[in-house]
């Protein structure tokens, strides 16, 4: 490891700490030492080995904190660092490997051998950094990443307004978008099943909901409102901005569909900074909730691999795999802006966490159909910067459930061989999308944000019906025949959103726009009723 050039010589740099301005920011001058903040570390544990899908029993959240918590030891000597900095300890959660520190900018600078500036953006301003965050040696090993120095905000929402529209209920002769159970029944989901032993847990990175829209649009359509938990992490809290073009329209989207497609599931809905260290927290506070206990989790919020630090990504796959260890489901948007992922340098780029092995990355298609009976389905691509997002990840590795799906190399020069995106898909065009009820007002409303609540509300499901958690499903999805007919295989299309072909286009199984394709949600259920049990 690279010693510091530094203040401390015995100081050493955090391996993907490394940070460096936003594009069109400039410094506007230092950070104010007395300033108050919080930073996130994550500190190691005993490492999780043997994750099996299927498998008949997961790790409960108490086994889990007994098996896998921080070694009281780490704990002291990080501890100690702390104290001998003027640091406070704010929150420690042992399960999840996290340690909330608080205190002045100054103290933190001296803390982390880093400098924090401030930095002015044309759409907002921000405390950064650039280079690498530094700790003492005797910590190397024991401090794996140290989140939140740096507040830019990390990830954006995956949804796409399509217009305002009055009333909900059209004529099915000329209608382009559905409501949440349509197109639940246009993919098939089990209709007759009550999730009432279900959590589905979904983050969210700003805006809020207001009860009586959400009364009113499930009066709409017949479905008794859910039972809602807000849960505060990092002082953010259910608070609607009152735009429906911000962060209150993923809120709502989010809620509404997944509560929609699962009647009778609980929502737990978790508010958090929109950074790299209030995203981890909220993952965490999801993953090792003891109270709700989400059995699947929607997250619509990503940005691309290019945008996040190395220690950020590997510190929430971590996560990601405390849920496939607890049986949980993780459901993640792939993004909304083709193969570049929104990243106008030429080359193509996947979204995280959608990127991460121990998640389902959810992609998008454009559904035509009413009732029961699906017209038309192909890869949703708008044109310049609006349609799925998909690629191959340049920054993990090709899982072994994927070896058989025949995973391209990365169209970007190297040809990497990584980890496909997406997993699956589901209706995501504006054009056809999701009508809802949003800070008053009724839009449709697109985008891959749409299929990870969905496919959490179909997962609840499935749950419901089998008794327990599917859990980590990826590899029992890239096993099921497609003789079983649990999916729509998708092969019109691509998702490059620049010329109109691409590296990646749609085909027979497997491809990097939709995925293994769109559910049959019986059929789906069938078949992993029959692997489970």
């Amino acid at each position: 490891m690279d010693k510091s050039n530094l203040e401390h010589a015995n100081y050493v740099r955090i391996p993907g700490s490394e940070r460096t301005a936003l594009p069109s920011a400039r410094k506007i001058g230092s950070a104010e030492p007395n300033e108050q903040m919080s930073v996130t570390v994550l500190v190691r544990r005993p490492s999780i080995t043997n994750i099996k899908p299927s498998q008949s029993r997961f790790l409960s959240r108490e086994q889990f904190a007994a098996d896998h918590s921080i070694d009281p030891e780490d704990l002291k000597k990080v501890e100690q660092f702390s104290h001998e900095h003027g640091l406070e300890i704010k929150e420690i959660n042992v399960a999840a490997g996290t340690i909330v520190l608080t205190g002045s900018i100054l103290d933190f600078s001296k803390a982390f051998d880093v400098e924090l500036t401030n930095y002015e953006h044309t759409d907002f301003t921000y405390r950064g950094r650039e280079g690498h965050v530094h700790i003492p040696e005797d910590l190397a090993d024991i401090i794996e990443a140290v989140v939140g120095l740096d507040n830019r905000p990390q990830a954006i929402p995956h949804f796409r307004i399509l217009e305002e529209t009055e009333p909900f209920a059209r004529s099915n002769a000329a209608k382009p978008s559905f409501t949440p159970p349509e197109v639940a029944q246009l993919y098939n989901f089990p209709s007759d099943i009550n999730c009432n032993d279900q959590c589905i847990g979904i983050i969210e990175l700003g805006g809020g909901y207001r009860s009586d829209d959400l009364e009113t649009y499930f009066n709409s359509l017949g479905i008794p409102s859910p039972t809602i938990t807000d849960v505060s992490i990092g002082g953010k809290k259910n608070q609607p901005t009152g735009d429906p073009n911000g962060p209150d329209g993923e809120v709502v989207l989010d809620i509404e569909i997944a509560a929609a497609v699962a009647p009778g599931a609980r929502i737990a809905v978790y508010f958090a900074p929109n950074t790299d260290a209030g995203f981890l927290r909220a993952i965490t506070t999801a993953i090792h909730d003891n109270v709700s206990k989400p059995s699947v989790i929607s997250i619509s919020w990503g940005n691309a691999e290019s945008r996040w630090t190395l220690q950020a990504m590997k510190a929430m796959n971590r996560a990601f795999q405390d849920a496939a260890a607890l049986g949980i489901t993780i459901c993640c948007a792939s993004g909304d802006t083709g193969s570049s992922d929104g990243i106008n340098d030429g080359l193509v780029h996947v979204d995280f966490p959608a990127s991460s092995p121990y998640v389902l990355g959810c992609g998008g298609t454009r559904l035509e159909g009413s009732n029961h009976t699906i017209t038309n389905e192909v890869v949703w691509n708008e044109g310049i910067d609006s349609g799925t997002g998909g690629g191959v990840s340049h920054v993990f590795d090709l899982p072994s459930w994927q070896e058989k799906a025949h995973v391209p190399p990365s169209a970007n020069p190297g040809s990497r061989a990584g980890r496909g995106v997406p997993d699956v898909a589901g209706n995501a065009d504006p054009a056809t999308g999701y009508e809802v009820l949003v800070d008053g007002r009724r839009f449709i409303i697109g985008g891959t944000s749409a299929v990870a609540p969905l496919w959490a509300g179909l997962i609840a499901i499935i749950n419901q019906k089998l008794g327990r958690s599917v859990g980590f499903v990826n590899p029992v999805l890239y096993s099921l025949s497609p003789e079983g007919k649990a999916f729509h295989d998708i092969t019109i299309g691509n998702n490059d959103t620049d010329h109109g072909t691409g590296p990646y286009p749609s085909q027979a199984g497997w491809d990097a726009c939709t995925g293994l394709g769109s559910p049959d949600g019986t059929q789906l259920m069938k078949e992993l009723i029959t692997r489970y049990s």
